[in-house]
């Protein structure tokens, strides 16, 4: 098989297969039936989602041409090219945004009696003196306007912060101008409520008031012109392991880095004086090609904070509170939940206090002997490190894997860090030249016949913030061959002592590329043999080549396929005698989708999988990832429902197009499932009708 499909136009370059996805996630704020303030907060996605983009991936790829690097990738493009087409993509996604933001959601809001004020004319005697006032009073105290002259070079201007570029002349000089430039204060709130007007909420931009005043900053000169300006560096840590005596600490120092990164990205007004933007050009090192001009705000991610607005719950979807584990009651202790069945959890439409009790009563208990837990990314006041400092301090055996390399979670997990070993745990800044993305904890608990072990193994993050918003799935168990496995984990990670065999877990980098060739090689070999063969796998990202070319012979020998990949797909469909038998869909909605979860029909013996594990090389080379087994039939059960229900999304399901382009599914005639809403409804119908399950999976269709 090898070597079959090394064509590049059997694939979707990454990052291409990326803007497409942001692409959705627009599509998302262009869609009139949702509510205004929903329709704001995917805008804000957007623009979050493309900082880190030309943060990360397009840095990286800069940093590859200015090494002359020049091997192509599986779509067969350079590094160069990538970046040329990429830049195209780019403003053309960029000029997408503020269409939508002009044209759509402003008229929406002010229809919705918001009005975002973004002329200083158009503002009332009354706006005027208030906007003039709270300057003085709350904003002029905390700017610090920086010149550019002989004796002050020019200043040091952050990564991510939205600065005032402006010319001035000194009074009677209006032939010489300088440059002068103010950072929009990140400590004070980028929104400022205004006077209402025409019984109309008012807001008006941070940087809106300082342009309005700027002239107060400089008293001696003339403000020739005054526009707003935002930069982007490269931001991807370069971390030599080997050189570094304490990780910890050469972290931190690169995080400082960050700040001085070769700077990949301008924005600016799209009415700025050109005398000023050759300015920030030269001063900056950027290239033309580099300068993203726009008609609007600068840096949509304030559109965040406006969906989090008190007191505007109309425009807002109705919120929605995840329901009770099924199965689950508060009365007993949770051990005692864990050994009569293993427990399923599906976030966010269940709760995930369970997890946080697994932890919190493990702390307290005086039969807990140790707790072992990895923890990848945590909220900022997190119960469950509360929790393992609390274990600690009541004298268990406390160790905790911190991954440090969580990319822009870094200083958080330091400081995380800090305070676990202060609190008396064993603290592990995780494995060299990995990243520890697996999420699992283990509680070693003494009990009448014996050493018993407990284990939770999940999809996605110990962070009960996200746990709101990302759909992940995970599992309670005290299977004594998975709580082997466990210990094992945790041997390997603290030490060096990797077990001869495992009984049911799977670990990258170790063998779980194999395990999944071996998986999906055994389908192929079942539908050439005529037994049933049919893959259903749901993850983030499939950008991993030799899985590919695997799922590629796996669909021409006859095997039902079927992706539900919310991000990267360097997949192609439809490729004659190649991926005729593969569908990709991709699910953008109400919550992110976060779940890694695999079916193999395996001749009719089927077998379910969840994982941490997209199917990228990263993943499955260069982290510590965990691959567990679903083998209690219930749990089986539910997890077939899931993906028997995502597959009949028709509202939020963007359907991949031989052409590489997605669309979203012809509704007309059907009964519309939105599987977000959908899986909302049936945990709250079950915790309604806790007795009666056959009762609990009635579902009423959307309107429509």
């Amino acid at each position: 098989m090898a070597g079959t499909y090394d064509r590049p136009e059997y694939f979707t370059n990454r990052e291409c297969s990326w803007l497409s996805f942001n692409e959705r996630v627009l599509g998302e704020a262009r869609d009139k039936s949702l509510p205004l303030l929903e329709r704001l907060k995917f805008l804000s996605i957007t623009a979050s989602n493309l900082d880190e983009f030309f943060m990360i991936r397009v840095a990286s790829l800069k940093d590859m041409v200015h090494a002359k690097y020049t091997k192509k990738d599986i779509a067969g493009l350079t590094p160069q090219e990538q970046l040329d087409m990429i830049g195209q993509r780019a403003h053309e996604l960029v000029h997408q945004q503020y269409v939508t933001y002009n044209r759509s959601l402003l008229p929406a809001a002010k229809q919705s009696g918001i009005e975002i004020v973004t002329q200083h004319e158009a503002l009332t005697p009354e706006q005027a003196e208030f906007v003039d006032q709270y300057f003085e009073e709350s904003v002029y105290p905390v700017l610090t306007p920086m010149a550019l002259d002989s004796s002050r070079p020019f200043p040091l201007i952050r990564n991510k912060t939205l600065n005032i570029g402006a010319l001035i002349s000194k009074k009677g000089e209006k032939s010489k101008n300088e440059f002068a430039t103010v950072q929009v204060p990140s400590v004070l709130p980028r929104i400022v409520r205004i006077p209402d007007k025409d019984g109309k909420k008012c807001i008006m931009l941070l940087e809106e008031v300082i342009e309005r005043n700027i002239d107060k900053l400089f008293l001696n000169y003339d403000v020739v012109c005054a526009h707003p300006y935002r930069i982007m560096r490269n931001a991807d840590l370069t971390i030599d392991e080997d050189e570094a005596a304490d990780l910890l600490k050469e972290i931190q120092k690169q995080l400082k880095k960050r700040q001085w990164g070769e700077v990949i990205r301008l924005e600016i007004e799209d009415k700025m004086d050109p005398k000023l933007l050759k300015i920030l050009k030269k001063e900056l090192n950027v290239k033309e090609e580099d300068i993203y001009k726009i008609n609007g705000p600068l840096d949509l991610t304030f559109l965040m904070k406006l969906y989090g607005a008190e007191g505007m719950d109309e425009y807002r979807d109705k919120t929605y509170h995840p329901q009770m584990v099924p199965g689950m009651n508060e009365e007993e202790d949770i051990f005692t939940q864990i050994r009569r069945k293993d427990i399923f959890l599906h976030h966010p439409y269940m709760t995930f206090e369970p997890v946080v009790q697994f932890v919190r009563q493990a702390a307290v208990d005086p039969d807990v002997l140790a707790i072992k837990q990895t923890l990848y990314r945590v909220s900022g006041n997190s119960p469950i490190v509360a929790a393992l400092a609390l274990a600690a301090e009541n004298g268990k055996q406390v160790s905790v894997l911190v991954e440090l390399k969580a990319r822009f979670d870094e200083e958080n997990n330091i400081n995380w860090a800090k305070m676990l070993e202060k609190a008396g745990c064993h603290v592990i800044y995780g494995l060299h030249g990995l990243k520890t993305h697996s999420k699992i904890t283990l509680v070693v608990r003494r009990e009448e016949d014996g050493i018993r072990r407990y284990v939770h193994l999940g999809t996605g993050n110990y962070n009960d913030s996200t746990a709101k918003l990302y759909t992940d799935c995970g599992i309670l168990t005290c299977s004594e061959p998975v709580g082997e496995d466990a210990t094992a984990v945790f041997n390997m990670l603290s030490g060096y002592s990797e077990p001869k065999n495992w009984n049911r877990l799977s670990l990258a980098p170790i063998w779980l590329r194999s395990r999944f060739s071996q998986l999906i090689q055994r389908e192929t070999d079942h539908a050439r043999a005529g037994r049933p063969a049919h893959i259903i796998a749901k993850m983030n990202s499939l950008c991993d080549k030799e899985i590919i070319d695997l799922l590629y012979e796996a669909s021409a020998a006859g095997v039902k396929i079927d992706l539900i990949i919310r991000g990267i797909c360097c997949l192609k469909v439809g490729i004659p005698k190649v991926s005729e038998n593969i569908t990709v869909r991709s699910i953008v909605g109400t919550f992110l989708e976060h779940a890694r979860i695999f079916y193999f029909q395996n001749g009719g013996d089927e077998e379910y999988y969840m994982a941490s594990a997209d199917w990228m090389p990263r993943n499955l080379d260069k982290r510590v990832e965990i691959l567990f087994p679903v083998e209690d039939p219930d749990i089986q059960a539910e997890v077939r429902h899931i993906l028997d229900i995502q597959l009949e999304d028709n509202v939020k399901a963007h359907v991949l197009q031989p052409d590489g382009t997605y669309e979203k599914i012809d509704r007309r005639g059907k009964v519309l499932l939105n599987c977000h809403e959908y899986f909302c409804r049936e945990a709250v119908s079950r915790a309604k009708h806790e007795d009666n399950p056959v009762q609990s999976r009635v579902f009423v269709p959307m309107e429509g």
